[in-house]
């Protein structure tokens, strides 16, 4: 299983997600960051500025990593990415998923915190979004409160 890297990158407090759906894994529309596997001879850097611009259109410069991850036998790198205020993203394509009929990249769009599932935070908290300017402070301002989907 090869190693992957994500992107996060913030717009205006918005988040470039992925809409995704892989319906032979029985899973229905959610939402991810952009990225992808890291292929032989590529740095995690290189791997996540390169499925941005094949998922995304973007060109993008990394600002910082973010996180290192052990998950599932593999290394996952999240960094940090900042893309020309003048670049919009557009639906570009999956090279693993070629062939496809029904590829499961659907849309990028940028969402706000409050525009996402609880499961759908949780992993970018999990990638480090935690660590990207605006997001702690956002964090910090939900007060106490002691809240569980489905309870």
């Amino acid at each position: 299983m090869r190693d992957r890297s994500v992107v996060f990158v913030i717009r205006n407090k918005k988040i470039l997600v992925e809409k995704l759906n892989y319906p032979s894994e029985g899973k229905d529309d959610f939402y991810s960051i952009p990225g992808g596997g890291i292929e032989a001879g590529e740095t995690p850097e290189q791997a996540a500025i390169r499925e941005l611009k094949e998922e995304c259109g973007l060109d993008g410069t990394i600002v910082r990593k973010l996180a290192e991850l052990y998950n599932h036998g593999r290394t996952e790198y999240a960094l940090e990415v900042k893309v020309p205020d003048d670049q919009e993203p557009v639906t570009g394509y999956d090279p693993e998923e070629a062939g496809n009929e029904n590829p499961p990249l659907k849309e990028v769009l940028w969402l706000a915190l409050d525009e996402l599932s609880e499961k759908d935070r949780a992993f970018l908290w999990g990638y480090g979004l935690m660590q990207v300017p605006g997001f702690f402070e956002e964090v910090k301002s939900w007060g106490n409160e002691i809240s569980y989907p489905g309870k």
